[in-house]
């Protein structure tokens, strides 16, 4: 398979495109029309044409096919691992490096390009960073630890309501637009919002309930947590403190000692379990 590349001189015009995309081959199941898309404002130096099996429209994430390096598929949250960059068209671009096939996509991985994006998991605003959505080729808010296409550089525009279908089939009413993106794939880690609880006992807490648990359950069950603490240790010094006193005084109460000492055991053992199940049930039910 022959590759050469293509070098193609930027226009000294300004020339805009009207993207018209059948959102049926992105699993969206009808057009939604008409997004303005500004070729001029697209800046990318260099894209690479790969291999599609369905035709992907400009501005689309793809991901790079499982097992292939040279074929590409419209980017979802299950292929989110293999993003490879944003379709472009090719005359976006100074350097174009293409296969010599037919059925080609032209991808870029770097610069500032236009994206179709959906609010599915949040507004999206400058600074966010953008990942692969449920919706075939669309990109979303990342809120999580996971592989993005690159930062958005502002808000979404031309925007539309329209009712898409997930690829695992649901339905539901979602806002399609279009974001400029710093292009730039890479693993997004979410720093932990801050929060007066130290994160390990945030992380304690939330393993526990199997859930995040918000501050004030956390500060309640650490109350109840210090009182237990100290009643317990109350208790158990009261206890040694009386048994050594007691037995040195009379060496014969050694039996009613022991009987004081295993239902004072019982005692501590029952407020422990009391606290045990109040702090689980705080974290868990508020």
């Amino acid at each position: 398979m022959s590759v050469f590349a293509i070098l193609k001189p930027k226009g000294m015009g300004t020339q805009r495109h009207i993207l018209v995309t059948g959102v049926s081959s992105l699993v969206i199941g009808s057009l939604f029309a008409c997004l303005s898309y500004a070729t001029a404002h697209a800046i990318t130096t260099i894209s690479e044409s790969y291999q599609s099996s369905t035709q992907i429209p400009v501005g689309s994430i793809v991901s790079l096919v499982k097992g292939s390096q040279t074929q590409v598929e419209p980017g979802v949250t299950s292929n989110a691992d293999s993003l490879l960059g944003v379709v472009v068209n090719p005359d976006s671009s100074l350097l174009s490096v293409s296969t010599g096939s037919a059925e080609q996509t032209e991808v870029a991985t770097s610069g500032i390009l236009p994206l179709l994006v959906t609010d599915i998991n949040g507004t999206i605003q400058r600074g966010d960073h953008i990942t692969a959505s449920p919706v075939a080729g669309l990109g979303m808010l990342a809120d999580g630890n996971v592989r993005v296409v690159g930062i958005a550089q502002g808000s979404m525009t031309s925007t539309r309501q329209q009712t898409i279908t997930d690829t695992n089939g649901a339905t539901q009413q979602v806002t399609i637009g279009e974001v400029p993106v710093l292009v730039n794939v890479a693993y997004f880690f979410k720093q932990p919002d801050k929060s007066i609880i130290p994160v390990a006992f945030q992380n304690i807490a939330n393993s526990l309930a199997g859930r995040d648990v918000k501050p004030l359950p956390i500060i309640i069950s650490g109350a109840i947590f210090i009182i237990t603490a100290i009643v317990v240790m109350s208790i158990i010094f009261s206890m040694i403190r009386s048994s050594i006193i007691s037995v040195g005084r009379n060496p014969m109460s050694q039996s009613a000692v022991y009987r004081d000492v295993i239902q004072l055991s019982a005692l501590v053992l029952g407020i422990l379990a009391v606290a045990t199940v109040s702090i689980y049930l705080v974290l868990t039910r508020m």
